[in-house]
């Protein structure tokens, strides 16, 4: 068997095409590594656009005469800018103080087992609904001194298909969320304590 004959000494030494397969190699890194950026960068933008206008919402509600959806009218509104508006939801909660948000309605007379309501407890009705609760808030934007706890979160699709390459998920998510006390511009019910029976 004979050994196949080298090539010429002229193309042993030519290196006019190693350009374009070393190109042929970045380039796909190079794009994905600019989708990426240009995927996380948007959800930045996202980020920041959510957060403001969720802020000018709150702000303009703590004064009183506008509604839930106000709140959600003006959210979505200014984050349309960057984000069609089909893709955001908000909700408002109302609770009677900064305690109240997110914990249970406060136990003031405990019976066993402590910790826990039950029949014979006394309870303080932050909500005055009659009857207790164990996420006490109401939806919508209360009215004086309510802390109202907003919350808008915005699922869109990704702007470029490199999520599924990289086994990310085919939508992003982001949301933020804010707890503001309204202006105190007319008298509101105290909580009242309500005892029930074993």
């Amino acid at each position: 068997m004979t050994a196949a004959p080298a090539p010429p000494r002229s193309l042993r030494r030519d290196t006019g095409g190693a350009t374009i397969v070393e190109f042929a190699l970045v380039v796909p890194i190079l794009v994905g590594l600019l989708m990426m950026i240009l995927e996380v960068g948007y959800q930045g933008y996202v980020t920041a656009m959510v957060r403001g206008a969720l802020s000018k919402a709150a702000r303009m509600t703590t004064v009183g005469g506008k509604t839930s959806t106000d709140v959600v009218n003006t959210i979505k509104s200014e984050v349309q800018a960057v984000v069609p508006a089909q893709y955001v939801s908000v909700s408002t909660r109302r609770y009677y103080n900064y305690s109240n948000v997110g914990k249970p309605e406060k136990i003031t007379s405990d019976t066993d087992p402590r910790n826990v309501f039950n029949p014979g407890d006394c309870y303080e009705d932050a909500n005055n609904n009659g009857r207790y609760d164990a996420t006490p808030g109401d939806d919508g934007v209360g009215s004086a001194d309510d802390v109202i706890y907003y919350t808008a979160k915005v699922v869109y699709p990704n702007l470029t298909p490199v999520g599924p390459l990289l086994s990310w998920a085919t939508e992003r998510t982001v949301q933020a969320t804010t707890a503001v006390r309204n202006q105190p511009f007319t008298s509101r019910g105290e909580p009242t304590i309500i005892c029930t029976k074993p």
